[in-house]
């Protein structure tokens, strides 16, 4: 049975942490949050293996995986199934809707305990909702979404939000206004500004 999440999540609070099994390259490995502390990490919570949108979202990160890389940044995707399943799943090609070749690990969730610390665990269905984190070096969250089931998320969009925090933890007397991005106009935080 899982206990009552007292945690509050929150962008500014600090990333809740956690230790669980994960598979990467095939080899069953174990993950804790706090390995991750002086990169970027992008926690990408998804329902199920085996099933439709999900290959195509953790494929779209995979693509992407060098620009993420290159900006400091590490990915975890996590989800309620085992080990045993991702690594099922990672052996199964990508014309048969598998994720071979995933450049990141598959985080097993099976108690359920990740999922519902980061408060996008589904009751109902069972499973984590697609939910996204951005955490910065010192394990602060600095950017959360959460969609529903049906439909993933931008690689893209994620890229340029981390470009965004990144650049503002770099000058952080300059604002990034809406659709920034690298190279576009900065603001300043004076009222006189205005």
């Amino acid at each position: 049975m899982l206990e009552k999440n007292n945690y509050y999540i929150q962008v500014g609070k600090k990333a809740p942490d956690f230790e669980a099994a994960a598979v990467l390259e095939e080899e069953f490995i174990n993950i804790k949050l706090s390995d991750y502390l002086g990169k970027y990490l992008i926690l990408l919570f998804y329902p199920f293996d085996f099933t439709f949108v999900c290959p195509t979202e953790l494929i779209a990160f995979s693509d992407n995986y060098k620009q993420f890389k290159d900006l400091s940044a590490e990915i975890l995707a996590i989800s309620i199934d085992s080990k045993f399943t991702h690594l099922a799943w990672l052996q199964t090609d990508r014309k048969h809707s598998g994720v071979a070749n995933l450049e990141y690990p598959l985080v097993s969730d099976v108690k359920k305990e990740i999922s519902l610390s980061y408060q996008v665990l589904d009751k109902d269905q069972g499973c984590a909702l697609r939910g996204l984190f951005i955490i910065d070096k010192q394990g602060i969250i600095q950017y959360m979404s959460i969609n529903n089931l049906n439909f993933g998320r931008n690689t893209e969009e994620v890229l340029r939000v981390l470009k965004a925090i990144k650049y503002n933890q770099e000058n952080p007397d300059e604002l990034c206004p809406a659709n920034w991005a690298p190279g576009k106009m900065t603001l300043k935080p004076d009222p006189k500004l205005l």
